[in-house]
């Protein structure tokens, strides 16, 4: 029987994000998916999750979200304890970015970053100011107008981002956003986002399949174990911030990639992710 995912105040008690004991998620065709999974994640922290495909990754997330509920075990969540923004009950504790930006072709950049806002009925003047930060914080404040066909791969992605930031949430569930670009964008929105990370300091939960991209972005990389997804090694990346081009290629970044490349093989040596 599933047990129920909680969202309440208490998982903060110890300046928790996130909270995960004992999750599991079976599908109905009997395939265990993940878990049992525990993880704790505290405010304002910026965590990788990382392994191979099939292992559970997406499902956390979604979990996490309240996209779907766990098989047993217990997910809390914990909401900021200030909201000081006027209106910031129209917000939401959660922002989600898909792999695919996902976004409706008919309407403009601006209409695409509003669709949340007019579900949650915020009234038309903050909503067009949040649309107005939300565009500025992704650097898309000149494009407003444009439309999902005039924009390029690493700019539509941004628009995505820009519709789970407009909401103001207190923690940010990335699944694989950067997947599908080129390398030179992938970089380019990979030292973007830790500067929105800086500045908003929001928690963000980012999956990825790249070793490289997880070490860089990640103050913790979680690794996860071959289906059903467990935590098999959970690694703190100390360096210098801001990071910038020279912690990529840096001996440090390089000593990183190894160590969680050397924990993840036996997710790939054991039985299949497939």
């Amino acid at each position: 029987m599933a047990e129920e995912r909680v969202s309440e105040a208490g998982a903060d008690a110890a300046g928790l994000a996130v909270r995960l004991r004992g999750v599991t998620k079976t599908y109905d065709n009997g395939v265990m998916a993940l878990g049992p999974l525990d993880l704790d994640i505290r405010r304002g922290e910026f965590v990788s999750l990382l392994g191979p495909s099939g292992c559970g990754k997406s499902t956390a997330l979604r979990l996490i979200a309240g996209l779907a509920a766990p098989t047993s075990g217990e997910i809390r969540v914990s909401p900021v304890t200030q909201r000081t923004r006027p209106g910031r009950d129209q917000g939401q504790a959660i922002g989600f970015v898909f792999q695919e930006p996902t976004l409706m072709p008919w309407t403009s950049v601006r209409g695409n970053v509003r669709l949340p806002l007019k579900l949650a009925h915020a009234p038309a003047a903050e909503a067009e100011a949040r649309i107005a930060d939300a565009l500025a914080s992704v650097g898309l404040a000149d494009f407003a107008e444009s439309y999902p066909r005039e924009l390029s791969g690493g700019m539509k992605m941004r628009v995505s981002l820009a519709r789970a930031l407009v909401t103001d949430p207190d923690i940010l569930l990335m699944d694989e956003p950067f997947a599908a670009l080129d390398e030179i964008t992938r970089f380019r929105l990979n030292n973007d986002l830790l500067a929105l990370w800086r500045g908003l300091r929001k928690t963000i939960i980012f999956v990825t399949h790249s070793v490289f991209e997880s070490v860089y972005l990640s103050q913790r990389v979680v690794v996860m174990t071959a289906r059903p997804g467990r935590i098999g090694a959970d690694i703190r990346v100390e360096t210098d911030e801001p990071r910038g081009e020279e912690f990529r290629t840096s001996a440090r970044y390089v000593e990183y990639c190894r160590e969680v490349s050397a924990a993840l093989a036996p997710s790939y040596s054991g039985r299949s992710a497939l």
